[in-house]
């Protein structure tokens, strides 16, 4: 037995395991693909195992959806334009490299009809919007909250609806008018 306040190497390399597993399913299949006997063939694991830690697929989805918990971020440098920017190149990066466009598809659709996903994609969401709400900390709470609905709506737009990230000209003519705007409203 580990420890106190040490984790099992083994209950980490479980979870890594079965994490990218549920993760690479959910993406490349979809959620009817994510479940715990599917996942327990394809990550090696018993399926006793798998079922004693995610007995359901919301479960594994979960886990699934921890593994972006580690998606990178752009390291702040105190200009708030500049790391607006590199916090929406990151988020564009995300959705096209880790294929991050079709998670958050499922997610906001199983959200609506599985109420287990509900904490799952507030929780995701809160991790993921983090950043850009510190960058904006300053600003008014409503203020805020529709600076970060509209910069992140107009990447999560152009990639879902559009089929490709806004180019890096319109990226720089929404952050231009989301910051001029939030200038004139505090004068």
């Amino acid at each position: 037995m580990p420890a106190e306040g040490k984790i099992d190497p083994r209950v980490v390399r479980t979870r890594n395991d079965v994490g990218a597993v549920a993760l690479r399913l959910l993406i490349d299949e979809g959620w009817e693909a994510v479940t715990p006997g599917r996942v327990a063939a394809e990550a090696g694991y018993a399926r006793a195992t798998i079922y004693a830690h995610w007995p359901t697929r919301a479960d594994l989805v979960a886990e699934a959806f921890a593994r972006y918990g580690e998606m990178p971020h752009h390291e702040p440098t105190g200009d708030v334009a500049r790391d607006v920017r590199g916090e929406l190149d990151s988020f564009v990066r995300s959705m096209v490299e880790r294929r991050l466009d079709r998670a958050l598809a499922m997610l906001a659709e199983r959200a609506q009809v599985t109420p287990e996903m509900v904490p799952v994609r507030d929780a995701f969401v809160a991790v993921g919007e983090r950043p850009l709400r510190r960058t904006l900390a300053e600003l008014p709470d409503t203020d805020r909250e529709a600076a970060v609905a509209m910069l992140c709506g107009l990447v999560t737009h152009s990639v879902l609806m559009q089929g490709a990230p806004p180019t890096p000209a319109v990226l720089s003519a929404a952050i231009h008018i989301v910051l001029a705007g939030l200038d004139a409203r505090a004068r």
